[in-house]
């Protein structure tokens, strides 16, 4: 655990970071890792609140499961709720599956992919929807910005005083595509996992939102925190690389308030391509 930035700490794991955001006084869970991570994002709780450390909420910017995974038992720990966008609650709560991940797309990542699950926890009652046009709980210095195309609901959080960025997935600080890259972790601003995106026309314009913001710092769930991050990422929006060939290429999944509601039909084998 280490402090980023003004009330915002990282919580590093293998696959995905998590993010303890606010202080002492009032203070949430950004997102909450894989499961079996409980152990360590309540110690590095602990290290920075205190050994009696609770939280105001947990707070989820999607619901896949290395974002969701650990949030469950630490709800029941410290017995508060769990908040996610609405259109996520389908796939938290076991009313639908998020579409499959695409192993058939273009990089590194993908062919990784095959050893997730495209499942993620079920969080039952423990979980509420954000309310839309709100401050999520704990929250309130923060702007709940629609970043849809990874998920369906896909959220981040700006802090428009310092220009900080908790972008989720709708953006991520390592290269995801490249073997070198995620290995190595080496900052750079780059588009979402490709295997777990679905729509990449509606993620491209979430890109382009956020860079219109002129972010000073980035924290994303997947890489180290960037700072100066405005010129890469408004980079990225201009030359946003959509993915040439897999299943969502070309034709989005589709979903509502209940869930996935078309999926186009997959595709075999691969192709050279970005």
């Amino acid at each position: 655990m280490r402090e980023i930035v003004r009330d915002v700490a990282l919580v590093p794991g293998i696959i995905s970071n998590a993010y303890l955001v606010g202080n002492a006084a009032s203070w949430v869970l950004l997102d909450a890792g894989t499961p079996g991570r409980a152990r360590k994002i309540k110690h590095a709780a602990e290290a920075r609140f205190g050994s009696h450390a609770k939280p105001r909420a947990i707070v989820l910017t999607h619901g896949h499961f290395d974002h969701a995974g650990s949030a469950a038992p630490l709800a029941d720990l410290w017995g508060v709720r769990i908040y996610a966008p609405a259109l996520e609650l389908p796939y938290l709560t076991g009313r639908s599956r998020y579409p499959p991940l695409d192993p058939t797309a273009p990089g590194f990542f993908s062919g990784l992919s095959r050893l997730f699950p495209s499942s993620t926890v079920n969080l039952g009652e423990r979980v509420a929807a954000l309310e839309a046009h709100h401050a999520a709980p704990g929250l309130e210095d923060w702007e709940c910005l629609d970043t849809p195309g990874h998920t369906p609901g896909h959220v981040a959080f700006f802090r428009r005083g310092d220009g900080v960025l908790l972008a989720g997935d709708a953006v991520t600080t390592m290269n995801l595509d490249s073997f070198v890259g995620t290995v190595t972790k080496r900052p750079q601003v780059c588009r979402p996992p490709v295997p777990a995106t679905t729509d990449w026309e509606r993620a491209r314009r979430s890109v382009q939102l956020l860079a219109a913001l002129r972010p000073t710092l980035i924290a994303a769930g997947h890489g180290i925190p960037l700072r100066d991050a405005a010129g890469p990422l408004q980079a990225l929006a201009d030359r946003f690389p959509m993915p040439a060939y897999g299943r969502y290429a070309r034709e989005p999944a589709r979903a509502d308030e209940t869930g996935v509601t078309y999926l186009p039909p997959p595709t075999r084998g691969r192709r050279n391509g970005p």
